[in-house]
């Protein structure tokens, strides 16, 4: 029997239903022991684990080797931000396969998040439904977590994905996101404005071109370092509100854009009822997995269209398979991110997508990944 075999017939379904385990706290409880074997005190038994990961799970190729704001990503596939929003694993996605992870959201305000429970399994469509609400230990606690785990020679980038704090009004946003800046802008490879969550009161407005404008500017003003900065963007938009935040990404001089967040729609879900017993219509939220697909990859064709190729482009949403990792990247990512199809397949999700995207660069005849990015991007959505 497959790897895949393996977590699908026995671990998943124990996991998801037979031990009838509250998904929040399976993913917490998960973190604490990634957390154990991340620490550098960990001892001969976690540098024994952490070995065993990386020989199960990783797999290192040139071709799959991607070039970004003067930075070598290993591969193209990132762990998504929101998995480990606190920094708790930061330095053993490596281990798992990932050529480069994203921690946070973290907002400048210590926040509990939204009231539990707040995340939910849509099983049928191979989706999450999430409303968290940015809960983290606040921004100056992971700057301090990060500080301390710099002497681990670190070999892969690290993003940093900055929210609003639930309790700032939204007129004085750009203090907030510039404020978790400052207090992190030497500890990450990359940044992250995220105006796009559903899961905060009035955020997904801050896309809005006159609100993001003082967000970047008050940013940009603070990045005496000179880092990457990136704007994570909703599926939800329509195409005119899309071409405003690429217009106003080149007139900030972005270093990208990531598509996409999560999405309010519901059409097309064969899940109906959650465990609340209300209807998934009714429940606030926003839906990862695979029904953003699609949706992500009609998004990322767009802004690479529009940017003619310009503007690199990290593609997320509904990615399970090294095909659905392929589309994304034809359709003009440079890189990847994954986390909902990472919770459905498996831990050996990451080498299976990295072996099966070498095997399309050479069937395309190929002699990188890199040549792949946008391969497809003119063609016209079916």
């Amino acid at each position: 029997m497959s790897h895949l075999d393996l977590y699908t017939s026995f671990a998943r379904p124990l996991l998801f239903s037979g031990l009838k385990l509250d998904p929040e706290r399976t993913h917490q409880q998960a973190l604490q022991w990634l957390n154990r074997l991340d620490r550098p005190d960990s001892g001969a038994g976690s540098q024994w684990m952490r070995r065993r990961l990386r020989d199960n799970f990783s797999l290192a190729d040139e071709r799959l080797e991607r070039t970004l704001w003067n930075q070598t990503f290993p591969n193209p596939v990132g762990l998504a931000a929101g998995f480990d929003k606190d920094g708790m694993a930061s330095t053993i996605w490596p281990d798992f396969g990932f050529g480069f992870a994203e921690v946070g959201t973290v907002t400048w305000h210590a926040q509990p998040g939204n009231p539990k429970p707040r995340l939910f399994r849509l099983l049928k469509d191979e989706a999450v439904l999430n409303r968290m609400g940015f809960n983290n230990q606040g921004s100056e606690a992971l700057a301090q977590r990060l500080a301390s785990q710099q002497h681990q020679n670190r070999s892969f980038p690290l993003g940093i994905n900055l929210g609003k704090s639930k309790i700032t009004p939204l007129e004085e946003a750009a203090g907030d996101y510039a404020a978790s800046f400052n207090a992190l802008k030497t500890l990450g490879d990359y940044f992250v404005v995220n105006v796009s969550s559903p899961n905060t009161p009035g955020l997904r407005s801050l896309q809005s071109t006159e609100q993001l404008k003082p967000i970047l500017a008050a940013i940009q003003t603070a990045n005496t370092e000179q880092r990457p900065l990136l704007v994570k963007i909703s599926p939800d938009l329509a195409e005119a509100d899309i071409a405003a935040v690429v217009d106003l990404a080149l007139e900030y001089r972005l270093a990208g854009i990531i598509a996409t967040n999560t999405t309010i729609q519901r059409s097309n879900l064969r899940t109906q009822i959650l465990v609340t017993g209300k209807n998934v219509a009714d429940e606030a939220g926003g839906i990862s997995g695979k029904p953003l697909g699609d949706r992500a990859n009609q998004v990322i064709r767009f802004i690479y269209n529009r940017t003619q190729g310009q503007l690199p482009i990290i593609g997320v949403g509904g990615i399970f398979t090294a095909e659905d990792a392929w589309n994304k990247i034809t359709a003009g990512a440079s890189l990847v991110q994954i986390y909902t199809g990472w919770i459905y397949e498996g831990p050996w999700m990451v080498k299976r997508i990295l072996t099966g995207l070498l095997h399309n660069v050479e069937a395309h005849g190929l002699s990188s990944l890199a040549q792949a990015t946008g391969l497809h991007a003119d063609f016209s959505e079916e």
